[in-house]
């Protein structure tokens, strides 16, 4: 039973994961950062790099290009280039592979304009490579701060680049945008883009590009902000809007009559003090249709109503689609897939534009498939729910009202009192990872989890009342502490399981469905040759037939996948490319001792593939993961008990649940000797701060750090006693 636990309890970070003492390194601080833009290098005119919004809305006439995000304005991410298709897949193989030069996550989309592909990596870093050949053309590292790791709830990541006008515009970790010049890679101008640089502010996602303007958000909602998107001018980085998507200090004045329509919407306690939350960390969709543009809001902080909003209230703009006018930045309309959000249930999930005949009507449609399990259709002149079907197990709420269209929650998994198991669990029935759509046949393809946590109330706040924020840390208002513990109090948990689903979003049934051996996968493309690209946790590539979910190719990287698949094609040929490396939101997997990451590492690469390709790809060696004689202690069973409750709510969502690592971060349980004897070091003093250990003196003092240390060794021995014990039974 208590294996089947950890398989599920992965997701109690739900996207967490601050990376810490990895491999590769961040260079020191920017001398400066400032409000206005900063002209770095005099650059020539541009010659490469030169889309316009009048390339990207007519993108189905270019299909060997990949120009935005998501190919298109309507980031359907589905392809029209058909040279790989059922017939042909089977001959595809590796053209060329690039090095990305970390062990992090690798989570980027890259762009492909004219013969030149732009991506991003660890730490903000942007390459430009040669789409053909894979040669490097240029390289920019932004220099993010090690220590600014310690701000970010899942990984140093970044999602990609926009390419506009003969810039490439990148996002840092830290909080600038900064604009390129797309030939050479130098810098033109950098802005900053937080309202508070003393906040734990992030970004990791893609700038997005339309009418001159560059849109942006931002992450850190856990760690107490107020979630925000800004416009910048696409020339020059001066600002041109700012909308707001929670409400401030109901005290000082609102920034617009949406903030005070949104605060009567939260009731009792002071959610501005600690921030709000509501940051929109991923999708942003331009709509040319009706200039409008679309925000994924994400959850409040904390996750829990009771503590974040105790007199009741929607909590506008938490897990909503917000559409404004991208001129402007003025609100047109919303729709709130989670009203009162008390599970983390983001709506900052892909969102795809898509014409489609509903009811006998043609409508233009946003469709999403957010956290909570629902997939909504939404008419996006208007915001009118047309669709809301469960694509996973949702036991949360029974259905969605479609004359309220708000869902109708489940009493009977209240767990304002007593520990409730819940699907979806934080990492939702979908995460990031991008789901595509095919609207030939009017389905989307997507990698859907179901993965449940116990949820239960923080028990400070349960036995006095008073929630304390934790500044610098997770604000989330469960009791991660007595995480063990609290999962063993409602029975066994239901089985984490992963899928990629074929899903029609009107009628809400499954064409098929193919189930995986994990739960945290990669992003889909989908085809006019009839196919789907995915990479898994196992390694694999594989091409699924669109109609049937048959695997007609499979490819082996040795590195487990989250980021989503492209194709281009270039001189007639096609090519489909995709970014290798886990981690991210799902650092708790170490039970998965077939995870690519746990067997041989995870060391970032590009693949790029086509057909006939002869490139090889040298299979690496697997791992040593025995765990090495720890050093002895004798501290007792309450300091073990107590290292346990402070390494919970401080380390596991890094260094794993019950410290057993996924393979991405360090295992605390194989420390050596050397790093056993600088525990305070590290963990106060800060020294591994450069690759992202940053100090938590601010958190815990040197009594915690010697009971985590007694945890950490308690659990070495365990696992090397069973895994003893295992190889004799073996042996028998």
């Amino acid at each position: 039973m208590i294996k089947n636990l950890v398989i599920v309890i992965v997701i109690a970070a739900a996207g967490f994961g601050l990376y810490t003492v990895m491999q590769d390194k961040a260079a020191p601080q920017p001398a400066a950062v400032s409000d206005a833009a900063d002209t770095g290098a005099v650059v020539a005119e541009p010659t490469v790099g030169l889309i316009d919004d009048a390339r990207i809305i007519s993108a189905e006439s270019e299909p060997g290009n990949w120009l935005a995000h998501g190919r298109t304005y309507e980031e359907q991410r589905f392809s029209p280039l058909e040279q790989v298709n059922k017939e042909s897949v089977s001959r595809l193989g590796l053209a060329w592979f690039s090095d990305m030069q970390s062990n992090r996550a690798q989570e980027s989309t890259p762009i492909v304009v004219d013969g030149m592909m732009f991506l991003t990596t660890a730490w903000s870093r942007v390459y430009a490579l040669d789409a053909k050949t894979g040669e490097q053309i240029w390289h920019y590292d932004p220099q993010v701060p090690g220590a600014w790791a310690r701000k970010g709830c899942c990984d140093v990541v970044n999602r990609g680049v926009a390419v506009y006008k003969g810039k490439v515009y990148v996002a840092s970790y830290d909080g600038r945008l900064i604009a390129l010049d797309a030939g050479t890679g130098a810098e033109i101008w950098q802005i900053n883009t937080l309202t508070d640089r003393s906040r734990d502010y992030t970004i990791t996602g893609a700038p997005r590009v339309a009418n001159g303007k560059v849109f942006i958000g931002n992450g850190g909602a856990e760690f107490g902000v107020r979630g925000y998107v800004t416009a910048y001018d696409a020339e020059t980085g001066a600002q041109v809007w700012r909308f707001f998507t929670v409400p401030g200090n109901p005290d000082e004045p609102f920034e617009t009559p949406e903030m005070a329509m949104a605060a009567k919407t939260w009731k009792g306690g002071e959610w501005w003090k600690i921030g709000g939350g509501g940051t929109v960390w991923n999708s942003i969709v331009y709509d040319p249709e009706f200039n409008q543009l679309y925000l994924g809001v994400g959850n409040g902080t904390p996750w829990t109503r009771a503590i974040r909003s105790p007199g009741g209230g929607d909590n506008l703009f938490l897990s909503s689609i917000v559409a404004l006018d991208a001129d402007s930045g003025a609100y047109k309309w919303h729709y709130q897939t989670t009203p009162m959000d008390n599970w983390d249930y983001t709506a900052v999930q892909d969102m795809v534009l898509a014409n489609m005949d509903v009811d006998g009507v043609e409508r233009k449609v946003l469709m999403q498939a957010p956290k909570n399990g629902f997939f909504y259709v939404l008419d996006r002149s208007d915001g009118k729910l047309l669709r809301a079907n469960k694509y996973v197990t949702a036991t949360w709420a029974t259905h969605v009202d479609m004359t309220t269209g708000r869902p109708v929650e489940d009493p009977a998994y209240d767990y304002s009192e007593k520990t409730k198991w819940v699907l979806p669990g934080p990492l939702g029935g979908h995460n990031w990872q991008a789901m595509a759509f095919d609207p030939t046949r009017r389905l989307a393809f997507i990698p859907a989890m179901e993965n449940p946590l116990a949820y239960a109330m923080n028990d400070e706040w349960k036995n006095t009342g008073v929630y304390k924020h934790i500044v610098g840390g997770w604000n989330t208002g469960l009791e991660f502490g007595r995480l063990v513990q609290v999962m063993g109090e409602d029975g066994v948990p239901p089985k984490a399981r992963g899928y990629l689903k074929a899903f029609d979003p009107l009628t809400g049934e499954e064409k098929w469905a193919v189930e995986q051996v994990h739960h945290w996968n990669g992003g889909t493309l989908a085809t006019e040759g009839g196919l789907v690209f995915q990479g898994n946790s196992l390694g694999e590539v594989k091409a699924y037939d669109s109609d049937t979910g048959d695997v007609l190719w499979s490819f082996n990287a040795f590195t487990s996948f989250l980021a989503p698949p492209i194709t281009y094609q270039i001189e007639g040929v096609q090519y489909v490319a995709i970014q290798a490396g886990t981690g991210g939101g799902d650092l708790f997997g170490g039970e998965s001792n077939n995870l690519a990451s746990m067997t041989y590492g995870n060391f970032g690469k590009l693949l790029v593939f086509k057909l006939d390709g002869k490139a090889d790809l040298p299979q690496p060696i697997a791992l040593d993961r025995s765990i090495p004689e720890p050093p002895a202690s004798n501290a007792s069973a309450q300091e073990i008990a107590r290292g346990e409750s402070v390494y919970h709510s401080n380390c596991a969502v890094c260094h794993g649940f019950m410290a057993k690592s996924s393979g991405v971060v360090p295992d605390l349980r194989m420390t050596g000797e050397t790093r056993h004897g600088l525990y305070k070091e590290i963990v106060l003093g800060g020294i591994l701060a450069g690759t992202g250990m940053a100090s938590y003196a601010d958190l815990i003092d040197e009594n915690d750090v010697e009971a985590v240390q007694a945890y950490v060794i308690s659990r070495a021995k365990e696992d090397r006693a069973a895994a003893a014990a295992a190889a004799a039974a073996q042996g028998d």
